[in-house]
């Protein structure tokens, strides 16, 4: 059977951005599972069904996603959308899957804002306890991919105790950087992936002016954050950071996204783990945890303009770096420095979300027996029976709510 043929660059776009926004709006409300399950749902449409683009370039726009940072599978999503439809069609296949979670994520922090001492709420205990196996899960599938190895190992457990013991950006930071040096120095030597041709015809200049916008953003909001009182700014500040350095996507965005909004106080823990199970009942990217969080936080009082500027802050960094390093990437995967650096990244940020389990997962959503005989059972569904999460936190929730009808 022969290869599809390579879909045109974006010069001569193959698909309206509209068509591409019908299809990616259809995903975004049927694709449940997570970003591996969401990659799945794309091959079957894009690649087998609708032709779009062959399985090497597929394969080839996931591997770009997976070494960058950020939601790997919106990621996905956007370079299919500049692949058909130039810019526009990136921006419409972001706003197609975005668009339902977000909508959901904010519509379920509007309703937790209207009840009335929704902390002690039996159903939002729930969420916090189911929240515990969900994360443990994630932790199991992750360790098993990224810490195979005894020093991948070791690295995940240090970087657990980096950012244990100095919270927030700060141990962040370091366990990713430790992380990719001893990738460096460990994993250098392994083979480095075989050149192929071009996924996208995106010129340098094009590549260089995303990623110096990129990085000027990086370095200088922080600064101007720091300097002002706007909260707008402060917002836009704590997600594009965030956005920015969540190497492995999904369930890792959890340590990054705590550092902004709990440690401030912008929202507190309860509210945080809540809205954290909720965004596992819903189909579309994980990341749109942040809309519920920009409209939760306490420090602008517009809950719906806080909304998108987070919701707006955590993806833009995957915007600039998809179109600034698909020119570059077919040379840059050839450096096996490059490779290995990925691997001690990858097992640093098992480190992060271990971290996270601990605190504050684990000692915010266990407070009791009961508690942890729930959290064992989800787990147990999830890890044994294999049942989507979403399932798994709407029984919590039911048990949370029957668990406070009777008083316990």
């Amino acid at each position: 059977m022969s290869t599809p043929a390579r879909p045109p660059p974006p010069s001569t776009p193959a698909s309206s951005p509209w068509d591409v926004f019908v299809v990616f709006l259809r995903l975004g409300l049927t694709s449940f599972g997570g970003p591996v399950a969401h990659l799945g749902y794309f091959r079957q449409e894009f690649v087998e069904r609708r032709r779009w683009l062959s399985d090497v370039a597929y394969a080839e726009l996931v591997a770009l996603c997976q070494f960058m940072p950020g939601p790997a599978s919106s990621q996905v999503g956007l370079g299919i959308g500049l692949m058909r439809a130039g810019h526009l069609g990136s921006a419409a296949a972001w706003i197609g899957f975005t668009l339902p979670s977000a909508i959901a994520m904010f519509l379920f922090a509007v309703g937790i804002a209207s009840v009335e001492d929704a902390g002690q709420s039996g159903w939002l205990r729930g969420l916090k306890v189911v929240a515990v196996a969900i994360v443990a899960h994630a932790v199991l599938g992750m360790a098993k991919s990224f810490s195979r190895g005894l020093w991948q190992g070791a690295l995940t457990v240090v970087a657990a105790g980096i950012v244990l013991r100095f919270p927030g950006f700060t141990g962040q930071i370091g366990a990713i950087l430790l992380g990719a040096l001893m990738g460096v120095l460990l994993a250098g030597e392994g083979s480095a992936a075989s050149p192929s041709d071009s996924l996208v015809q995106i010129s340098r200049r094009a590549g260089w002016i995303s990623l110096s916008l990129f990085a000027a953003l990086f370095a200088l909001t922080p600064v101007a954050a720091s300097l002002t009182d706007l909260a707008g700014l402060q917002i836009f500040d704590g997600f594009f950071r965030t956005g920015s350095l969540v190497f492995g996507g999904g369930h890792v965005v959890l340590p990054l996204l705590q550092a902004v909004v709990v440690e401030p106080g912008w929202v507190t823990e309860d509210q945080f783990l809540a809205g954290y199970s909720a965004a596992q009942a819903i189909p579309g990217p994980l990341f749109t945890f942040a809309a519920y969080l920009g409209a939760t936080q306490s420090a602008w009082p517009s809950p719906a303009m806080a909304a998108c500027v987070a919701i707006a802050a955590i993806f833009l960094p995957s915007f600039l770096l998809v179109t600034g390093l698909l020119p570059f990437w077919q040379r840059l995967r050839e450096y096996r420095q490059v490779a290995g650096a990925m691997v001690g990244v990858n097992a640093a940020v098992v480190g992060l979300l271990l971290a996270a389990f601990y605190n504050p997962v684990f000692t915010a959503g266990i407070s009791s027996l009961e508690d942890l005989v729930l959290a064992a059972l989800g787990f147990a569904v999830l890890a044994g029976l294999r049942w989507p999460a979403w399932s798994v936190v709407l029984i919590g929730a039911i048990i949370g709510l029957l668990r406070g009808a009777v008083g316990q």
